[in-house]
């Protein structure tokens, strides 16, 4: 039997060495100074497991997963830190939420914070993204008492989309700042100017920040494709402004190269595309819904739609805005009705503060031929948000006028007291009301107007303007009573020679001599006098009365034509030698002067089917032909009588030839 095998007792591990907290933040510094955030997280978990409530660690830790972009893992490990142990990561948390677009919770964690220059830094770019500009460049104006490296750049951002543009120049003069110091300051206080209409002098700005931005990243040792995403956004506005200027062929131009050369900077390139599909309209719409298309996904969850590349974090809600706007617009050109219905009933949830997303609702209803769902909802938008409510009533009265709905375009113009009393727009709503046959309605449109000019203080002041349309409205309108007043009052008050005319036309049904009497205020025409009224009524028409210096002349000019009339004397016309003016004869045919075979008379000779078909092998002649060209020179050697009569007997040649030149 074999032995029995000895089992073997386990001897227990080797203890690992204990390593001293000390050595291991020692560690965790030198890992941060060298930005190696992987090991950085790595000791930073070993410290919290000596002593998992240390306050530096997870502060460390955090930090580390922020820098390394894992900003899930930092949000879940503030969250589990805030239940187990009082540290307070309020700003880190908002930066945090930030990070993840999640402005409005990221707004509420910066709240019960003290005022230090990173949280007014960071509740700054907050704001800016949340589009609240105005918040924005307040808290900016409170930072600029700091101190800080390069502020300038971001409170000139913020002033032009605040839409405050005009106050860019006051600031940096403030600031003791020249706008080429840096190429980012130089790009954003040209698109200052951009905001200004100042396309000319913003191109020359942005072609300047070009070098500078050149200059600058070659000094620093940047590559040239990081160069060239470095300073995309500047090419993307240049070719803005050269779009605005007119040259839409350079901007063109300029968009299709910067959208081949696929920069990895996502935001500019979208941008490009934008501004391209914009420039080119619906010329080309199936190009313009394929590159919109690789921006624009289908989204998940809460979100029906989203950008691609992390678009949603880099674009303002604006440029946002104009992406899907511009796809709407490009899905309605192409008749796709589905895909825009399945788009504009997600966008307000998108963009619940802006306009846009209501107007492109109607205009779905209008391409289905819906026009009052159209004119509702516009409606209810405009009762519902009557501080945006001026773009909203223009649209609703376009599309009630193109629908036939004249009163309620009328009613819709009416809503804007911005405008409702100008020229243009009582002209427009009593035209409306005329063809809704509210005659009442557009009478009353004009007497409000009069009485709001006749109360206003403005230097432009429209009322004989107005006065002079209600009267001649009212005088087509059988309302002669009102009208002779209206006309009383501007003769009155301005002198007008046409409301003149017009009192006079009016006056003239009720009351002949009071007409009369103003006729005689009417300054007399000149070349008007000692007129026989009753000749010049039995007379078919009225000749032209000249006066003047240049009547004499004209009368002169006449006397010496007539002379030289009468000095003409008739001479005999030349006739052909031979012709006869007594005996013409018969008219000379009237197409004589064209082609023989144009003529009417022209008959085709046909063809001599009974010539002999050449047969044989190449170079063959037929017996008849050469019998012909035998005769042929046997004629030509006789006499002359004889040859007449060979020419008599070969009247019918059998050559091609000879016919075509027997034919001409």
């Amino acid at each position: 039997m074999a032995p029995k095998q000895k089992q073997m007792k386990p001897t227990p591990a080797a203890a690992t060495p204990t390593i001293a907290i000390e050595d291991l933040f020692t560690s965790l510094d030198r890992h941060i100074q060298r930005s190696e955030f992987n090991q950085a997280i790595k000791v930073a978990d070993q410290v919290l497991s000596v002593a998992p409530s240390d306050e530096d660690a997870l502060r460390c830790k955090v930090v580390a997963l922020i820098k390394n972009d894992k900003i899930d893992q930092a949000l879940t490990t503030i969250q589990e830190s805030a239940k187990k142990f009082p540290v307070d990561f309020s700003f880190l948390k908002a930066y945090c939420l930030y990070r993840q677009n999640k402005l409005e919770e990221a707004l509420e964690s910066l709240k019960g914070l003290e005022g230090s220059t990173e949280t007014m830094l960071l509740e700054s770019q907050i704001l800016y993204r949340l589009g609240k500009v105005d918040a924005c460049v307040d808290v900016y104006q409170k930072l600029l008492k700091s101190k800080i490296q390069s502020l300038e750049i971001n409170v000139i951002a913020g002033l032009v989309s605040a839409g405050k543009a005009n106050e860019v120049q006051g600031v940096m003069d403030s600031l003791r700042v020249k706008a080429t110091s840096s190429f980012e300051l130089a790009y954003n206080t040209a698109c200052s100017l951009i905001e200004r209409g100042k396309y000319k002098d913003a191109e020359q700005l942005l072609l300047s920040a070009r070098r500078i931005g050149q200059e600058t990243l070659m000094d620093e040792n940047f590559a040239d494709d990081e160069i060239e995403n470095e300073l995309a956004p500047i090419a993307v506005q240049l070719a803005y402004a050269q779009q605005m200027l007119g040259n839409t062929q350079d901007a063109l131009v300029s968009y299709t190269d910067i959208i081949k050369r696929n920069l990895a900077d996502e935001s500019s390139l979208a941008v490009a595309i934008n501004n391209l599909i914009a420039l080119k309209g619906p010329k080309d719409v199936s190009d313009g819904l394929r590159k919109l298309d690789r921006l624009i996904e289908k989204g998940d969850g809460t979100q029906s739609y989203k950008l691609t590349h992390g678009l949603d974090l880099k674009l303002s809600t604006m440029q946002r805005e104009a992406l899907y706007t511009n796809r709407m617009l490009l899905l309605l050109h192409s008749n796709k009705l589905d895909q825009a219905r399945e788009l504009v009933t997600a966008l307000p949830g998108m963009f619940p503060f802006s306009v846009m997303p209501v107007l492109l609702q109607a205009a779905v209803h209008v391409r289905e031929n819906k026009a009052g769902k159209a004119e509702e909802i516009l409606g209810q938008f405009a009762e519902k948000f009557p501080e945006k409510s001026k773009v909203i009533v223009l649209a609703r009265a376009q599309i009630a006028a193109a629908a036939g709905h004249p009163q309620v375009a009328a009613e819709s113009l009416a809503k804007i007291a911005d405008i409702q009393h100008m020229p243009a727009t009582v002209a427009t709503i009593v035209s409306l009301k005329e063809r809704a046959g509210d005659i009442d309605g557009a009478e009353a449109v004009f007497d409000s107007s009069i009485r709001w000019w006749s109360n206003a203080m403005t230097e432009g002041n429209k009322l004989d303007i107005i006065m002079q349309e209600a009267a001649a409205f009212k005088l087509r309108h059988g309302r002669k009573e009102e009208a002779a007043r209206l006309y009383e009052e501007l003769v009155k008050s301005h002198g007008s020679v046409g409301a003149l005319v017009g009192l006079i036309q009016t006056v003239a049904h009720a009351d002949i001599e009071k007409a009369e009497t103003y006729e005689k205020q009417l300054k007399p025409l000149p070349g008007l006098k000692a007129v026989d009224v009753d000749g010049l009524e039995k007379t078919s028409g009225a000749k032209p009365v000249e006066s003047g210096p240049t009547a004499g002349i004209a009368e002169a000019y006449d006397a010496k034509t007539k002379e030289k009339t009468k000095k003409k004397r008739k001479r005999k016309p030349k006739y052909p030698k031979g012709f006869d003016p007594a005996n013409p004869g018969p008219p000379p045919d009237p197409e004589r002067w064209l082609p023989k075979r144009e003529r009417s008379s022209y008959r085709p000779k046909r063809k001599d089917k009974r010539a002999a078909q050449i047969r044989g092998s190449q170079g063959a002649v037929a017996k008849e032909t050469a019998t012909n060209v035998n005769l042929k020179s046997t004629q030509t050697s006789s006499s002359k009588g004889s040859s007449q009569n060979a020419n008599a007997e070969q009247s019918k040649p059998s050559s091609k030839s000879s016919r075509r030149k027997s034919r001409n």
